[in-house]
């Protein structure tokens, strides 16, 4: 997948705007962090990819 960094830089970016106006403290960012981390060394980390992939691909279409 070809968006990696910008989807990443996406991401990143929506929680900082989170921490910082809607009230989501460090220790949620953290555990955020770490739940995404080890979902994606689960048997769904593939699949999560690549339904991600698809949601871009089909959104870069229109």
């Amino acid at each position: 997948m070809n968006v990696t960094i910008p989807l990443v830089a996406i991401l990143g970016t929506v929680v900082w705007i989170a921490w910082r106006y809607m009230g989501l403290r460090a220790w949620h960012v953290v555990v955020c962090l770490l739940f995404g981390f080890f979902l994606a060394a689960t048997s769904a980390g593939p699949e999560i990819r690549r339904l991600v992939a698809v949601l871009v691909e089909s959104l870069s279409q229109h």
